[in-house]
């Protein structure tokens, strides 16, 4: 019996000049596609060629991961941007990173959206057709990694963008899909166990499921842990292991793609 395929995927290039984090090298060893920071709440041109090159090394698919300009914040702040400029941002980023891949002789395949962004675009349609249509405009080839069940997934498919949705392995969520705000206690979820526990029971499922058991049916096609976590490698480490021992193939995200 052929066996299933699933994406694992991760944040990483959130570095900045001389500052680091997480541990991009160990995590590529581990994952299948990986959302590369383009200079807007993390990353600068060395840090995204050192990562797009530690991505080839390890035919790891290589996606952009825009944000709101938010370098202080992290990207986890709300901007008030109007359409043009979100559109702006989006083309910039994207196209930066695209450029830096080019000189290591390899193509952004995917884009994810970050932080405050992509939040907002799970529940605001207009934030989200603009993002998507954007994406479009830049390259309808580009794959849309989305959070499952949200407005950024229909906005996707509306738009003619191939869409995968996500899961996370460390992040909790709401009865609506949403994620739990970081500031909640219950936000995150700790240690290779654990995640991966919350992660078996959704692809049991075939849903989300949040944290006051509410479920949410749902294609699931990529997994993503977050780079900037302490225990980002271990987690990444155990999930691998552990997807492959309940028979999925871990890929990147080019071999999970469809038509929406």
């Amino acid at each position: 019996m052929p066996s299933k395929r699933i994406n694992l995927n991760a944040d990483l290039g959130e570095g900045f000049g001389p500052w680091r984090m997480g541990d991009d090298a160990a995590m590529l060893d581990i994952v299948s596609s990986a959302n590369i920071a383009c200079g807007g709440h993390a990353g600068d041109p060395d840090v995204m060629r050192r990562t797009v090159r530690l991505a080839r090394e390890r035919g790891v698919s290589i996606g952009a991961h825009p944000s709101y300009p938010d370098l202080q914040g992290f990207g986890r702040r709300a901007m008030d941007l109007s359409p043009a400029e979100l559109e702006n941002q989006i083309a910039f980023q994207i196209g930066a990173l695209a450029g830096i891949a080019a000189l290591e002789a390899v193509r952004v395949t995917h884009v994810k959206p970050h932080g405050a962004l992509n939040n907002l675009a799970c529940v605001d349609r207009t934030v989200a057709d603009t993002i998507c249509r954007a994406i479009r405009a830049i390259d309808r080839g580009l794959i849309l990694l989305a959070p499952a069940a949200s407005q950024l997934v229909v906005a996707g498919r509306a738009a003619g963008l191939t869409v995968v949705e996500e899961i996370f392995a460390d992040r909790a969520c709401l009865p609506d899909g949403q994620l739990v705000p970081r500031a909640r206690s219950d936000a995150m979820i700790h240690g290779p166990a654990a995640c991966m526990a919350h992660i078996s029971a959704m692809l049991e499922a075939g849903a989300l499921i949040a944290v006051d058991g509410t479920r949410i049916a749902t294609p699931i096609g990529s997994i993503c842990v977050h780079g900037d976590n302490p225990d980002a490698v271990a987690v990444a480490r155990h999930l691998c292991a552990g997807l492959k021992l309940d028979g999925y193939q871990v890929v990147p995200l080019t071999e999970i793609g469809s038509a929406g």
